[in-house]
């Protein structure tokens, strides 16, 4: 992939920017090969490789510049805003709304935030995009003073963007290096977008978490469904379930074989996420399905019974000594460890080891950069 702001060196966000991909891979296989190799017995599947552009589903942009000519894009190291409207990363969908956006910035007269200067409106924009080419717009803002314009000028941005379905405003007054506030208020009839992978809707509520490449999420769960369906357990746990991506994936995986409707949990501390994750349970008319508000850790220490098959799909930092030892501790036959950081994970596996990592898959999530997403499962040894 080539970018002009990279080679300009408007933009060094790519740190990969300018390798060749099939080179990206590989250093990336080497990297998790290094970090399991402590593990003498696993079959190592072929890693899913992504789009190596045009792959990003949310866009997430700096305000800069001014009133009548705003930046959409980064910060340079003078806190001044550098436009990186034509990212190679972002889906067409995602670019395409970006002229019409800063149209509508300049039309509401909403003044981009100046992080110098700690003082201005508007300090992000975070644009999502669904498979079916709808549209979640987040007004990432210092305080509720603008919102009168943007509820004004709204009409006429629906009407230069038509699919964008969802639009909010997000009440950020803080000053301090954190993308959203705690605040959301909603500027549309409709609360989230419907992202349908493989015939299942996953509804994203302005502040969900969805992953931010579409077709190796689809991946993701496809496997995740391979190995439960394979595993077959009556009861499953899914920890840090987000919008319920897994459980409802698995739920389905596991109605469709001779197992029946298995008890599935999910846990997730944002009861937004949950809410979205019981409404998409419900729509599809999966049984045996029950979403919870809580702390993965908390949850686990507290359960009177243990099921036979768990998934983690825990931040960066991961699951952590104490959920780890809960989990080897514990008679779960089977755990699927899905994760950001080959670093944190490899610190988990070492913590379990009354499981043994039995496969895994590289998932390239993150293309032109050091990251990216790794599948494991894990087996109760002497089973």
């Amino acid at each position: 992939m080539q970018c002009d702001y990279f080679d300009a060196g408007l933009c060094r966000s790519c740190t990969e920017m300018g390798i060749p991909y099939s080179a990206q891979l590989q250093s990336k296989e080497a990297h998790l090969r290094h970090q399991l190799s402590a593990f003498r017995e696993i079959t190592w599947l072929p890693s899913y490789a992504s789009d190596e552009s045009a792959f990003r589903n949310k866009a997430k942009m700096v305000v800069g510049g001014t009133v009548g000519s705003p930046t959409l894009g980064i910060l340079d190291a003078d806190g001044l805003g550098v436009d990186l409207r034509a990212c190679g990363l972002c889906s067409p969908g995602l670019t395409q709304t970006l002229p019409a956006i800063a149209a509508f910035i300049t039309a509401a007269g909403l003044t981009p935030y100046s992080v110098p200067e700690r003082r201005g409106e508007l300090k992000y924009v975070l644009v999502t995009e669904s498979p079916d080419g709808e549209l979640m717009l987040r007004f990432v803002l210092s305080g509720e003073a603008p919102l009168p314009r943007l509820r004004q000028h709204l009409a006429a941005l629906q009407h230069e963007l038509p699919d964008a379905v969802v639009v909010s405003a997000n009440i950020h007054p803080e000053h301090k290096a954190t993308l959203e506030g705690e605040q959301e208020i909603l500027l549309t009839e409709r609360s989230s977008l419907p992202m349908r992978l493989d015939g299942l809707t996953l509804h994203l509520r302005t502040r969900s978490f969805f992953q931010t490449n579409t077709a190796v999420a689809r991946e993701l769960y496809r496997q995740g469904s391979d190995w439960v369906r394979e595993v077959g357990p009556a009861t499953l746990w899914d920890l840090y379930c987000g919008v319920g991506g897994f459980a409802l994936h698995s739920a389905r995986a596991l109605a469709d074989g001779d197992a029946g409707h298995p008890r599935i949990t999910g846990i997730e501390m944002s009861e937004e996420a949950i809410a979205s994750a019981q409404l998409s349970a419900d729509e599809a008319g999966l049984r045996g399905l029950e979403f919870a508000a809580g702390d993965a850790t908390a949850f686990v220490r507290d359960a009177e019974e243990q099921p036979e098959m768990v998934i983690v799909n825990p931040p960066r930092r991961g699951l952590g000594a104490e959920l780890c030892a809960l989990l080897d501790q514990s008679p779960t036959r089977h755990v699927l460890y899905s994760s950001c950081n080959a670093v944190t994970l490899a610190k988990d596996l070492a913590r379990m080891p009354g499981l043994e990592p039995i496969r895994v898959r590289l998932m390239d999530m993150f293309p032109q950069s050091h990251h990216y997403e790794t599948m494991v499962l894990l087996r109760r040894r002497n089973l």
